[in-house]
């Protein structure tokens, strides 16, 4: 038998008690009045608290003034420690859920999730900029609703997901994503969107740049084999083969120049990190200032400019083979009687090595890809000049392994300045 119940047996025990002897003695209506009062009592202390209970049971709150008399107080008591756990819980498992959130959102990838129907259940901040999504507004609806494009739709309804989608994305063609759905948790779709816009340009760079090596590797073999050929079946006189082998050669010196510039690219990309040694400017200026003159044999001038003193720190290999290519560039593309300039300047904020000349220029539409391997602005007109479309993409390598920049300004017919800025702390005593 319960506390409660012992204590309402005892009362109603103890007014019986007290009314017996007042009905016998006094009046048995007297008797009864009292035994009724006392259970009315009763009736009332327990309603009393019975009322505190249901108001509180309609807005329950942790309310360390919840309490209650006698018996009541233990029942108070002990809702009181159940809401004061409950909410603790309930704490603890929101600010967990808050982690979850924040390490999602934190996800350079993006994270959508979505139920049976395919509706938006949460998206990520990354997912909103990817897919153009708002989870404030869209939350609930139909994900193809959003993101229309057929391909999307295509690959949700054939809901076949060991393969993920490679899509497009229709606000910027330039982006490139891979979607993979995962279901989970009985009757919901995990969707991660991978931003995959470098991965495919590699890709495509890969396949440009092998298309492009066999190009320019099959037109010397070509002419090679053709006069070959002409060489074992026809007999020419002494002046003509000389002028077929005079042709053979040159078709294989650039031959040569290509794998020897493959080979320099190779090197580049493969090595550790440039040395911090001290490569001496003046020497480096004067030797390109001499390799200037005997490329352009007497056919431009060629103009040194020097500001400072100091010197750079990296790899002189590097240096060197970045510095002759765009020293040899300006001499190949500028007409006999233009002027080459090579100047150097250094200052507190870093240094700047650039060449300028007064050739034939370039169209602002194509500086943005002359570094790309094998780019040429004009095809015919670079393999005239001897070269191998690997010079820049060179430079620029070299240049990125010492932090450096390549800046380019150009206005056909005028001429070209290609500037190389390196940061202070390549600058030897800066």
């Amino acid at each position: 038998m319960s506390e409660q119940l012992i204590r309402a047996v005892l009362i109603a025990l103890l007014a019986a008690l007290f009314a017996l002897p007042v009905g016998y003695f006094v009046a048995p209506w007297m008797g009864w009045a009292i035994f009724c009062a006392g259970l009315g009592l009763q009736m009332v202390f327990h309603f009393r608290n019975f009322t505190r209970l249901d108001q509180w049971s309609k807005a329950p709150v942790v309310d360390s003034s919840l309490e209650g008399e006698g018996a009541w107080d233990g029942i108070f008591g002990r809702l009181y420690r159940h809401e004061k756990d409950l909410r603790n819980q309930i704490a603890v498992r929101d600010e967990e859920i808050s982690r979850v959130i924040a390490a999602v959102q934190a996800l350079t990838d993006g994270v959508v999730s979505l139920d049976l129907n395919n509706q938006i259940v949460f998206c990520n901040t990354t997912a909103e900029a990817q897919l153009g999504l708002v989870l404030r507004v869209d939350q609930g609806q139909p994900i193809v609703n959003l993101v229309r494009q057929p391909e999307f739709v295509a690959y949700l309804d054939a809901e076949d997901f060991s393969r993920p989608l490679t899509l497009r994305s229709e606000r910027s063609e330039d982006r490139v994503l891979s979607i993979y759905v995962i279901p989970y948790a009985g009757n919901r779709r995990l969707m991660q969107i991978k931003d995959v816009t470098q991965t495919d340009r590699l890709d495509r760079m890969r396949r440009d740049f092998v298309a492009n090596v066999s190009h320019e590797l099959r037109t010397p073999l070509t002419v090679l084999a053709g006069f070959l050929e002409t060489l074992q079946e026809i007999e020419l006189d002494r002046e003509e083969r000389d002028r077929y082998l005079t042709m053979m050669a040159e078709q294989s010196k650039r031959m040569e120049s290509i794998v020897q510039d493959l080979l320099t690219l190779s090197s580049i990309e493969s090595a550790p990190p440039p040395a911090n040694e001290v490569v001496d400017m003046a020497n480096l200026i004067d030797k390109l200032r001499r390799d200037a003159e005997a490329l352009s044999a007497g056919r431009h001038r060629v103009v040194v400019e020097t500001e400072g003193h100091s010197d750079l720190r990296g790899s002189e290999p590097e240096l060197v083979s970045a510095f002759g290519n765009l020293v040899a560039n300006a001499v190949r593309y500028t007409p006999a009687g233009g002027t080459v300039s090579i100047s150097w300047k250094t200052s507190p904020q870093g240094a700047e090595f650039a060449v300028q000349d007064t050739g034939i220029g370039i169209d602002a539409k194509h500086i943005p890809r002359l570094t790309e391997r094998f780019y040429r602005v004009d095809r015919g007109r670079s393999r005239d000049a001897g070269g191998t479309g690997l010079g820049l993409a060179i430079v620029k390598h070299s240049l990125n392994r010492h932090q450096a920049q390549l800046n380019i300004r150009s206005t056909p017919g005028v001429g070209s300045r290609f500037a190389c800025s390196f940061p202070a702390s390549r600058v030897a005593g800066a």
